[in-house]
């Protein structure tokens, strides 16, 4: 529809032109439907044509409900002008400027124009559908009609037949013949042409198979004993691509012989059916050979003996080869205009044959005993098989007994080319489950390959296996779906019309959706996304770099650019889908009741994720403290923040905990920061001289700030010691462990040469002896104590051990204690004074 100019009222300035558009569109539109509706009774008995006079009605049924659609905002902007207007003046009301009068006047006509125009696409809609469904009604009946259509069979018939037949055998070498002297004399080089690039095509395709599958196609490129997801693979593989390659010449050559007017029109339908002929019996042949593999047991799919396989493979083929006469033989029959007795009677001798093989295939003995060597005798099929066997084999010969040969030969066809597709994409389907397992993909062809060439690890082959798998699913599904229909009489219009539903419009209630839209939309949000991050690293590795941005401004610009990249990418990725985003806010004005009552958390986290990037309080490499988590932030996302503590733990700490909780930034200005070092020496320590010694040995250390200057500080007369602390500031927070360490070092062999004890705090001991014995006790560890003195001495560790035991007040401790009646034993306290310079 054109785009209109708005006037000053905000009506479109040209208001006729889409209506007169539409009215047009609806004249032509209902022309053609009566054309279409005369056409459909005149090729009533054609499926084919039937197909495409479907596909046209609804898409005229289509158009009427799009040009409908297309007027709804014109007249909702003509109503909404009406309500601005307002009524017109009633009796005895001042009369309102002409102007107005005209233009509500211009509006109601247009209205009414669009109300009408409206329903005559809605009528018209209404025929077209019901055109539609009369022509699918024709279209069962048709099929109806074939199928269980009865013809009389008898003698007369058959003799009546074999006369047609040798009339159609001589008209048959006639047209043949009369042809091949015309392309021969008249057209040698487009008949060539055709045959030399028709196989050219084939081998290009064969070849390219080859290359990519050839592995997998071939059992002479295994050796030893083939693993059972080997023997599917080779056999789908090989079937799917030598069928196809055959299937490509055929296709070309039916392709150029009618663009080259090689054929007349009364061979060509022979021409294709004998090419359709040969494309169902090699493909039945290639399947078989593979399935069975009569001269390779170790390769069979089945379990059959190898007697059991050649039978079972000369069976089946014998059914196709027969089916695919009749249907040649039908071919030529209409193509030469013989009578239909002829066709019926041809059709009556294949589906007897094709009922007679399915029951001896119920009496054959292919399967192979348990544990038994395939070249032994084998034993009957299951019971279940046999007798569905019987039972087709009988349906069909009474079904053409009775005269129902149409029934009859669709069933055969149906057993057939539907069990050969459904055994087709059967051995696809296990092929794509072994593949997808665990650890199998690993260790194929393919999987070992990328694993040389790419050096992939196990994990992403196992995930590479699962999308292989799924790839062969949709192979299988793609080449046997169709198939299958065409066999049971669709047509190629009726498949091409669901796709075309299935992508552009799935009616789910008042919305319809495009699986194609929804494509779209996914494929431009993914290069979006793809634009985004590589956006991301050209600007965090180029602009912010050579900035010389530090680490958290770099991660906050880059986070930034990332959400609102993926946010935009969103946005267009629904556009394309064709979702409106009106009713996206809608359902997301719905959820937020949900989401305040549900989702309170995630939502606080999200907005202090915001707060944290925008107002930076913390950036990616500083040093913060929140509760007893303390470490390097590692990331910052819109949810949690990633810490890492120095044991190398991974810290997750949701966000909202940073705005509500306090959090110590050691880095948030600079990495300037302060440390200290206790020190406690002896009481006969001069203080003076130990703060002269740490100040000096502080500012020797290279590392350390001079401004702010280091000092110490004389802190307390503690219990055991002088109790001083060194302060110093350093340029990186980093350094003060090792300087730390460097400087306790020094202090300690600095006070050793001067003779500065480091204290260490004095024990008391308590010995709880009994009142008989403590006299001796005491005497004892007296003792004791001397040897330990002169130990120590001797050793040269400057140790200093006083006893001081005073055994009158041992003596009168117990004499005090015997005086009381009550106490059983006697406590004596020696004091022990220990004095070590280790501490």
């Amino acid at each position: 529809m054109p785009s209109l100019a708005l006037s000053q009222d905000g009506v479109p300035a040209d208001a006729s032109s889409p209506i007169e558009q539409m009215r047009t569109d609806l004249q032509n539109n209902k022309a053609a439907l009566g054309k279409l509706a005369e056409t459909v009774e005149a090729a009533k008995d054609d499926d084919a044509r039937l197909v495409d006079l479907k596909a046209q009605s609804d898409a005229i049924a289509s158009n009427a409900v799009k040009s409908s659609v297309s007027l709804r905002p014109r007249f909702e902007a003509a109503k909404t002008r009406l309500d601005e207007l307002g009524e017109p003046p009633k009796d005895g009301q001042p009369p309102e400027a002409p102007i107005v009068t005209e233009e509500r006047s211009r509006l109601i006509a247009e209205r009414a124009d669009i109300n009408a125009l409206t329903g005559e696409a809605e009528q018209l809609s209404t025929q077209a559908s019901q055109l539609s469904n009369h022509i699918t009604d024709l279209r069962r009946s048709l099929f109806k009609d074939t199928l269980f259509k009865r013809t009389e069979i008898s003698l007369n018939v058959f003799s009546a037949a074999g006369s047609s037949l040798v009339n159609e055998v001589s008209s048959f070498q006639r047209v043949v013949g009369s042809w091949w002297t015309f392309v021969w004399n008249y057209k040698p080089l487009q008949l060539l042409s055709a045959i030399f690039l028709s196989l050219l095509a084939a081998m290009l395709f064969l070849v390219g198979g080859y290359r990519f599958l050839g592995s997998h196609m071939e059992r002479s490129a295994f050796s030893g004993e083939p693993g059972y997801i080997r023997r599917l693979s080779v056999a789908f593989w090989s079937t799917m691509v030598q069928s196809a390659t055959v299937v490509a010449f055929l296709v070309a050559s039916a392709f150029l012989l009618e663009n080259f007017n090689v054929l007349r029109s009364d061979i060509a339908p022979i021409v294709f059916t004998a090419m359709g002929f040969t494309g169902l019996v090699y493909f039945v042949w290639r399947l078989t050979y593979a399935v069975f593999a009569p001269k390779h047991p170790n390769w069979r799919l089945v379990r059959v003996s190898n007697t059991g396989a050649h039978h079972l493979t000369w069976a089946v083929l014998a059914m196709t080869v027969v089916n695919g006469f009749d249907y040649l033989l039908s071919g030529i029959s209409e193509a030469l205009y013989s009578p239909v007795i002829l066709t019926v009677v041809k059709s009556f001798v294949a589906s007897v044959i094709v009922g007679i093989i399915l029951i001896i295939m119920s009496f054959m003995h292919p399967v192979m005993k348990k544990d038994a060597d395939p070249a032994a005798p084998g034993q009957r099929l299951p019971r279940w098989m046999n007798v569905l066997f019987r039972l087709a084999g009988l349906f069909i010969i009474g079904a053409c007994l009775t005269g129902y040969v149409g029934l009859a030969r669709f069933v055969s066809t149906q057993i057939v080319v539907t069990g050969a597709v459904l055994a087709t994409m059967y051995i696809g389907i296990l092929s794509g489950k072994a593949i997808s397992k665990q650890g199998i993909f690993a260790d194929s062809v393919a999987g070992s390959f990328l694993y040389r060439r790419y050096g992939l690890g196990p994990v992403f082959l196992d995930q590479l296996g699962l999308v292989a798998g799924l790839g062969i699913y949709v192979v299988a599904l793609a080449f046997g779906v169709p198939l299958i229909l065409f066999s049971w009489g669709f047509q190629p219009g009726d498949i091409e019309n669901w796709g075309y539903r299935l992508l552009t419009g799935i009616p789910v209630g008042n919305t319809n959706i495009s699986l194609l839209a929804v494509f779209g939309g996914i494929a431009v949000f993914a290069i979006g996304y793809i634009i985004t991050r590589w956006f991301q690293r050209w600007l965090d590795n180029n602009v912010m770099a050579r900035s010389k941005a530090d680490a958290g401004v770099r991660n906050s610009v880059k986070t930034g650019i990332g959400y609102l990249g993926i946010a935009i990418a969103a946005i267009f990725g629904v556009s394309s889908a064709g979702l409106d985003l009106s009713n996206l806010a809608l359902v997301a004005s719905a959820l937020s009741v949900g989401i305040g009552f549900g989702l309170q958390n995630i939502v606080s986290n999200f907005v202090s994720g915001l707060i944290l990037l925008v107002e930076r309080p913390f950036k990616v490499g500083d040093w913060v403290v929140t509760g007893a988590t303390e470490g390097t932030v590692k990331r910052i996302s819109v949810r949690a923040t990633e810490i890492e503590t120095f044991r190398r733990q991974s810290i997750i700490v949701p966000n909202s905990e940073f705005i509500n909780s306090p959090v110590g930034n050691w880095t948030h200005r600079n990495r300037i920061a302060r440390s200290e070092i206790p020190v406690g020496v002896s009481y006969e320590a001069d203080p003076g001289k130990v703060m002269d010694i740490l100040l000096e040995l502080v500012r020797a250390q290279p590392l350390i700030l001079k401004n702010p200057e280091p000092h110490v500080e004389f802190l307390r007369f503690g219990d055991f010691s002088l109790d001083f602390e060194v302060r110093f500031f350093l340029a990186d927070l980093s350094d003060g462990l090792p300087v730390r360490n460097q400087l306790r070092i020094d202090i300690l062999r600095r006070f050793r040469e001067e003779g500065i004890d480091i204290a260490s705090p004095q024990r008391n001991l308590n010995v709880h002896v009994d009142r008989d014995n403590s006299q001796a006790l005491a005497s004892k560890l007296v003792e004791e104590s001397e040897k330990l003195a002169r130990k120590e001495k001797d050793a040269g560790e400057g140790g200093n051990v006083d006893v001081k035991p005073e055994p009158q007040q041992v003596e009168a401790a117990a004499n005090t204690k015997a005086a009381d009646k009550s106490a059983d034993d006697v406590s004596t306290r020696p004091t022990v004074k220990s004095t070590d310079k280790k501490g």
